[in-house]
């Protein structure tokens, strides 16, 4: 008798269909899913347009101060592209979002993607440190908390995990600088992302912590490392709590799962047993980790102007406070767009992990 295995209860459609059609059957789940994330980017790119056209305030009077005539004011409104009506607006902004042109920032007058490849990397930087720290943190976490059950440490974490996102993140941090900087002294002063005397890395890739190491800038990799050690901390802090809730729920089914117990019996070894577990546990966490990343784009936004640390967020505080809607526009489709490629890949690694998540897939029970 053949023992009852979850990785093979799950089978994708039949395919009965000849030639292209059965290609297209098979890698439909992925296919779909890359074809359309231009249309999402598109969609958001015209309702970011919207928002941003309902801020209040003229762009013109805010840059100039109210004080041309109604002639100049006319040419000057044709010169930074805000004339005629929204239709004609919308049309060039989305033609020169297909050509890569996302237009002159109004307040600095310099290329508005130049200036996003500048600060870009330095926010997806924070962000994906704070990710991975988080994923690692929870992977490790919480497999001691299901295998010592009843223990201090399983108690402390399974209430923390409780505790998902009780405490906002912007108070973490608050708390963390004084602390770790103001009390202790442990943590460098939170005013950028290097110490004032340690010039930053030649430029190879954008991000520094990276460009520091691969041009073996020893000081300035220390520097960087110091000064983003404790914002990360305060991501992984304020974020790992809903991960570690969900791979807790998905270790307890996966350990008492008859296809581990079969593994068990039939003597695997102990390192295929867990890996059997964390795969058929992991993909609940997966996705939450695709949801995660907007909230870690958000909170180093916040983040970045708390240490200081540039980016993004300053970008989009000084657009704002300009009226300059050319650069905030940009900024959120290349926000979005950062995110929608970041949620498209979760989905991808959700559905190779686990293929009931594929659309067509059916279930053998």
């Amino acid at each position: 008798m053949r023992f009852p295995d979850t990785d093979q209860a799950v089978a994708p459609v039949p395919d009965t269909s000849p030639g292209t059609g059965r290609w297209f059957d098979r890698h439909r789940w992925w296919v779909t899913r890359t074809a359309m994330l231009p249309v999402h980017v598109l969609v958001f790119a015209v309702v970011a347009f919207f928002l941003v056209s309902l801020i209040p305030g003229d762009p013109v009077v805010a840059l100039t101060g109210g004080r041309l005539s109604a002639e100049d004011y006319a040419s000057a409104r044709a010169d930074l592209g805000l004339d005629g009506p929204w239709w004609e607006r919308l049309g060039r902004f989305l033609g020169d979002l297909v050509s890569l042109d996302l237009g002159t920032s109004l307040a600095t007058g310099r290329d508005v993607a130049g200036e996003l490849a500048t600060r870009l990397p330095a926010t997806l930087e924070l962000a994906l440190l704070g990710l991975v720290g988080s994923t690692v943190a929870t992977l490790v976490v919480s497999w001691f908390a299901v295998t010592r059950r009843g223990s201090w440490f399983s108690r402390v974490v399974v209430g923390y995990a409780r505790s998902a996102g009780a405490i906002p993140e912007f108070v973490l941090a608050i708390a963390a600088v004084f602390v770790f900087y103001a009390a202790l002294s442990w943590a460098p002063a939170p005013s950028g992302r290097t110490s004032p005397m340690v010039p930053a890395p030649d430029t190879v890739t954008g991000f520094t912590l990276l460009d520091a190491l691969l041009t073996g800038n020893g000081e300035a990799f220390a520097s960087l490392a110091g000064h983003l050690l404790l914002p990360v901390l305060v991501m992984i802090a304020a974020h790992s709590a809903i991960l570690i809730k969900m791979l807790l729920v998905g270790l307890d089914e996966a350990i008492d799962a008859p296809a581990t117990r079969f593994r068990i019996a039939t003597g695997a070894p102990r390192r295929v047993v867990v890996l059997s577990v964390y795969r058929r546990a992991a993909p609940a966490m997966v996705a939450t980790i695709g949801m995660l990343f907007g909230y870690l784009m958000g909170g180093a936004v916040v983040l970045e102007s708390m240490f200081a640390l540039g980016g993004l967020g300053q970008y989009a505080v000084d657009a704002v406070t300009t009226a300059d809607v050319v650069a905030l526009r940009s900024f959120l489709v290349v926000t979005a767009a950062s995110c929608l490629v970041i949620y498209l890949v979760v989905d991808l690694v959700t559905m190779t992990l686990d293929v009931r998540r594929r659309p067509g897939a059916v279930t053998g029970e």
